[in-house]
């Protein structure tokens, strides 16, 4: 049992992260709290499977499809409406609260209520040997997802112009804006690639998690805990944030589950108690 304990661990860990770093570096960047990040999650895994039920398109070329299309409401939605919220930071935590009920009761109105089963992509089906031990193949095909979209996340960041413009809009936006950088569009561009990882992370994880209508809200108090353990703005705060997360959840639920979410948040209090900045965080949450 331990050992499918951890790999279901590690899998819900790479989930999380590709909620979680976009919605990371959505705080970092505009010092708000995307709620609607959670929606994208749920959104990603619908319009998926109708896009595979409407079309002879594979669970792959459908994933990739969907995630384009929900990045690219995502930044419709902070060019049309968070932008015109600009320094009313209250203002633009409450549109994002108010879309995410918007979006969930469409997702009830169009899809139901009834939870949705999504068969696993038959080419990712069966068990992988690793070690003398037979893993889910699905679901070290997750992690190997989660590894990729990491380190592309690294070299993006690290060592490219845009992610050179990026760590300088979350370090000091002020200065970004002063040496003329278009900040606004780099709030459009983060916003929208946050919200297509979100709705990917939605869409690799509908064969193991199912799709409902209280997904969005099952998921995002688990990105916001992964942003605060971590710290807003961090790609290492995001990938170590979302393991710990991950293996609390999946161990507190096996061995304590009336404890489970105590758990669960502790570490996030402790973590603001003494660092208030998360653990690899640029400001104070």
């Amino acid at each position: 049992m331990l050992p499918l304990l951890i790999i279901n661990s590690i899998t819900l860990g790479g989930l999380l992260f590709l909620l979680s770093c976009g919605f990371s570096l959505i705080f970092g960047l505009m010092k708000i709290p995307n709620l609607t990040h959670g929606s994208f999650f749920m959104l990603g895994a619908y319009v998926s499977v109708q896009l595979a039920n409407l079309t002879d398109l594979n669970f792959f070329a459908s994933a990739v499809i969907c995630s384009a299309f929900i990045g690219l409401i995502g930044a419709l939605f902070e060019r049309t409406i968070i932008r015109k919220l600009s320094g009313n930071h209250q203002a633009q935590v409450l549109v994002t609260l108010g879309l995410s009920f918007v979006i969930s009761d469409i997702c009830l109105m169009i899809w139901g209520g009834d939870a949705i089963s999504v068969p696993t992509p038959a080419a990712v089906r069966g068990m992988t040997k690793l070690w003398a031990l037979e893993f889910p193949t699905y679901r070290i095909f997750i992690v190997l997802v989660a590894g990729l979209i990491a380190a592309l996340f690294y070299l993006t960041l690290e060592k490219s112009k845009f992610g050179a413009k990026i760590r300088a809009g979350v370090d000091d936006p002020d200065m970004t804006r002063a040496m003329g950088i278009p900040i606004q569009r780099l709030f459009t561009l983060t916003f929208g690639i946050g919200a297509a990882l979100a709705a990917l992370a939605g869409i690799i994880g509908s064969p193991i998690l199912s799709i409902y209508t209280n997904l969005d809200m099952d998921m995002l108090p688990l990105a916001l805990v992964v942003v605060i353990l971590g710290g807003a703005g961090s790609l290492k705060g995001s990938i170590l944030g979302s393991l710990i997360i991950a293996f609390l959840f999946n161990f507190g639920q096996a061995y304590l589950p009336e404890l489970a979410y105590f758990i669960l948040f502790l570490p996030m209090v402790i973590i603001l108690a003494f660092k208030p900045n998360g653990l690899f965080g640029k400001f104070s949450i």
